[in-house]
């Protein structure tokens, strides 16, 4: 039987119209649905990934969504990143992958625990119980306050003995973590701006128990539809499974191989037809944003080429200046805040002018605060300078 074909030019408008770059949405949640869910290992991704989505993007939304509607959530998931996804959402992604991650975060700190203070497992949940019985008498509170009220958590672990980067560190954040990977405890808000790390923390409950071989299917299955076609290896890569746990997600869920200009992908059964093509679109994308992080093979829309320059040596993807669902250039800003960008290809007069007047409605919507990225990459900071 012949193998649909969907080559790279319907995979790049598929991209656009889908991850809302060609059209804006109207709230955050339809942003974090759409990608199934937005990086927020740096707390800006989040914001900037929205604004660059939305109709009209604003800070005080996004905390709104955060903080008071509670309709987004942040959880530790694939790969064992933190991803920001919808609350109605959390309890598929957890059970697909968050599950996992927490189990062997928690069996990881066991092992610290015995070996750095002759801690057992008994005496982790006495130290977690008082923790949390801390955290619901503030209702909310930083992990130095819950360090005030339970002293066990100021007790210290020696890291990496004996290596030049050796660290004692606090049991605190490893328990905290443990505990709000478990859905005991969420970030609240920072102490600060929107830039903040320092988050509060609440007390919280579990997500429902959804069974995890479902959780997979449909996980995948949103995937598909916001990412798709993907092959196998970029399904491996952005979960974080198995190979085997992937091939069943698909099968689960009727996926139907087409062929790309990289080998056999993946799309659902009813996806095979044509998105259309959008309106010609420009977009800067923050690093660590969703749509450059969203493949293991990017080829189909960035460059190799471009790669050393935008990708860190851990291959975290920096600040990207896109045009009609490619990578083009990269951006960032200097130390007073002002936004450059620089492109790498030649994309024409047309394309440029698109791309400068998205890039006068980040500045005016950054109103002078300047983001650094957590992880830096050569052009980035080449242009920051």
């Amino acid at each position: 039987m012949t193998l649909a074909k969907i080559d790279d030019a319907r995979r790049r408008a598929r991209l656009g119209v889908r991850h809302l770059l060609s059209t804006r949405a109207a709230s955050v949640e339809d942003v974090a649905d759409a990608l199934v869910g937005l990086h927020a290992t740096d707390p800006a991704t989040v914001f900037l990934s929205a604004c660059a989505r939305l109709e009209q993007p604003t800070v005080a939304d996004v905390e709104a969504a955060f903080y008071d509607r509670r309709t987004l959530v942040r959880l530790l998931c694939m790969r064992r990143t933190m991803f920001a996804v919808t609350a109605a959402s959390a309890p598929v992604v957890q059970a697909a992958a968050g599950a996992a991650i927490a189990e062997k975060e928690r069996l990881k700190l066991l092992q610290h625990l015995a070996d750095g203070l002759g801690w057992d497992a008994d005496r982790l949940a006495e130290v977690e119980k008082a923790t949390l019985e801390a955290l619901r008498l503030r209702g909310e509170a930083t992990a130095v306050e819950l360090t005030r009220d339970v002293p066990a958590l100021l007790e210290q672990l020696v890291m990496a003995p004996g290596k030049p980067y050796e660290a004692r560190q606090n049991v605190s954040s490893r328990v905290i973590r443990v505990l709000a990977a478990d859905g005991w405890m969420r970030r609240s808000r920072p102490l600060g701006t929107w830039l903040s790390t320092q988050f509060r923390w609440a007390p919280a409950t579990p997500w429902p128990h959804v069974n995890p071989d479902e959780a997979r299917a449909e996980l995948v299955r949103r995937w598909l539809a916001s990412y798709g076609p993907g092959t196998e290896a970029d399904v491996k890569w952005w979960t974080g499974w198995t190979l085997g746990a992937v091939r069943k997600a698909l099968t689960a869920v009727g996926a139907v191989e087409v062929e790309l200009s990289s080998g056999i992908g993946y799309v659902l059964p009813d996806d095979l037809a044509d998105t259309g093509e959008p309106e010609p679109w420009a977009a800067l994308l923050p690093a660590l944003d969703p749509t450059p992080m969203g493949w293991q093979a990017r080829d189909w829309y960035l460059p190799a080429r471009h790669r050393p320059r935008l990708f860190d040596t851990a291959g975290n993807v920096g600040p990207t200046v896109w045009w009609n669902g490619a990578v083009v250039g990269g951006w960032a800003q200097r130390p007073d805040g002002e936004l450059v960008w620089r492109l790498l290809d030649d994309v024409g007069a047309d394309a440029t002018a698109a791309i400068s007047r998205e890039a006068d409605r980040l500045t005016s919507w950054l109103d002078g605060v300047r983001v650094i990225p957590r992880f830096r990459t050569p052009l980035e900071k080449e242009l920051a300078k």
